[in-house]
């Protein structure tokens, strides 16, 4: 019985200790989720504005020799 007791008290600490690498690792993901959403807004921001600083034919439009 006290085999058995100290297993899982063993079972126990390392499952602690899994959950706390976890917590971590999804803090880190979370930082770098936060900072690349970030950056994606401002690149979006500058192609947007890039776009509309742009005149003439759209990119997508055929030439007139086709």
């Amino acid at each position: 019985m006290q085999e058995e007791i100290k297993e899982m008290q063993e079972r126990i600490a390392f499952l602690q200790r899994h959950i706390e690498q976890q917590d971590r690792a999804f803090l880190e993901l979370s930082k770098e989720i936060s900072v690349l959403s970030q950056r994606l807004a401002r690149m979006e921001g500058r192609v947007n504005q890039l776009g509309s600083n742009e005149e003439g034919p759209p990119a997508d439009t055929k030439p007139p020799h086709w």
